[in-house]
């Protein structure tokens, strides 16, 4: 199952592997965490009253935030370059969806 995971996420090693998975993790929280405040400044929950509508604003700003923090941390982290990669084929995969 592990092995799975290396081919899948293209992981050079077991080590490598669980270096993704945390910056992935570091990603994902750190991006709701900084959302909170930009909805706040944005003052989206003032103006939307419809929660189906909230969401969906509220997924349009963490998508964009998501991809600058994940390059951020993965920076940080050292691997920027397999996380810019890593990027670029999810977004083709998205908008080749999207057609």
């Amino acid at each position: 199952m592990i092995i799975k995971f290396i081919k899948y996420f293209k992981a050079k090693s077991l080590n490598h592997l669980i270096l993704i998975f945390i910056i992935f993790g570091i990603s994902g929280s750190l991006t709701l965490i900084l959302s909170e405040p930009i909805i706040n400044f944005i003052k989206i929950n003032d103006i939307v009253e419809n929660t189906f509508i909230l969401l969906f604003l509220r997924i349009i700003i963490i998508f964009p935030l998501y991809q600058l923090v994940l390059i951020s941390i993965a920076t940080i982290f050292g691997e920027f370059n397999y996380f810019l990669s890593f990027e670029r084929s999810m977004l083709k995969k998205l908008f080749k969806k999207l057609k």
